[in-house]
């Protein structure tokens, strides 16, 4: 499916699908950080709770999860809960009627029956896509949020990355090198992120990988079509001393045909403690999760470490997002 068609059912106009992180402009972001910020002071004290719990209580939301998540299935599930939504799981397929041989399109229209938001994570290819031009089509339109489902994008971690670079560097996004490392040939999320960093002026993107791992050449094209500055290399010390974030990933081995990944050797790109000191003092260190080795559990103590504030930054941009579909975003930001 090529990529006007995946999202030729989303209204250019209004966040409601939430497909691709190409549907963020830059006001759109800027809204959205503010208003997750908002939110994240609104939620510090029980009386600001109470009144987050209000606002939704008579929606639902369906969680389809059929691949594995922990971060993105716990975020979102309790951004429902801050906003009062009440929510239903699907988490293994093995438990549905898929296992009984029921069609992706069955299950889909028995969701639309339960809910008022559909939040997926799939491994089949264009579900999303599929679901979002179902229910347009239907007598009564819901949202469908893109949460990591199929193989191309994951918007809503782009959209906690970039909501992560705002806090980092205190809302100055802009003239930034971002060093990207790690499987970005498989990676959903490093495509999601070059796509919703583009809203952001003299970005520069240093791609690093093994070779067989380079980033797509659809994915430079698209970085070419958009006058987007990147170098690609396989080396860490290209980028050690001047990059503000590395964003790392892991091996993506759950695309394996034949358990290729084992061949490949990524420890040359590890982010041992004795590159530290080559760091700049100000930059940041983030990675989606789950890590792997890439990163040890020492580097944690270092205060360039942003990993687990991107993680929980997640819970409140995903409760931004819910609030902005809903279009309750301004009712929010005039709570005092």
């Amino acid at each position: 499916m090529s990529e006007n068609e995946r999202l030729s059912n989303i209204n250019p106009n209004e966040i409601f699908h939430v497909i691709s992180a190409l549907q963020f402009k830059h006001e759109d972001l800027l809204i959205l950080f503010e208003l997750a910020d908002k939110i994240r002071n609104i939620a510090e004290t029980k009386a600001g709770l109470d009144f987050l719990r209000t606002i939704l209580s008579h929606k639902r939301a369906v969680l389809y999860f059929a691949q594995p998540s922990t971060r993105t299935y716990l975020s979102f599930n309790n951004a429902c809960q801050i906003l009062g939504i009440q929510t239903s799981d699907m988490r293994n397929v093995g438990n549905s009627s898929e296992a009984k041989g029921e069609s992706l399109e069955d299950t889909l229209e028995t969701i639309h029956s339960y809910t008022d938001l559909l939040i997926i994570r799939h491994i089949e290819e264009n579900l999303a896509e599929k679901a979002a031009w179902m229910y347009n089509n239907s007598d009564r339109p819901i949202p469908v949020i893109n949460a990591g489902s199929g193989p191309n994008e994951h918007p809503t971690q782009a959209l906690l990355d970039a909501y992560t670079l705002y806090r980092a560097f205190k809302g100055n996004i802009k003239n930034k090198t971002i060093a990207v490392i790690g499987d970005l040939k498989r990676g959903r999320t490093v495509r999601s992120l070059i796509r919703i960093l583009n809203n952001f002026e003299y970005i520069k993107f240093i791609f690093i990988s093994p070779i067989v791992l380079k980033i797509p050449e659809d994915v430079k094209s698209y970085l070419l079509k958009n006058n987007i500055v990147f170098e690609e290399s396989d080396s860490l010390d290209s980028c050690i001393k001047t990059a503000d974030v590395f964003y790392y990933t892991r091996i993506q081995d759950e695309y394996d045909m034949q358990n290729e990944s084992k061949a490949i050797n990524y420890t040359n790109l590890y982010l041992n403690p004795e590159y530290l000191s080559k760091m700049q003092e100000n930059a940041i260190i983030l990675h989606p999760l789950p890590r792997r080795a890439e990163i040890p559990p020492d580097i944690d103590k270092d205060k360039r470490a942003w990993y687990w504030k991107q993680e929980i930054n997640g819970l409140w941009i995903r409760t931004a997002l819910i609030s902005y579909i809903f279009k309750i975003d301004g009712y929010i930001l005039k709570y005092k």
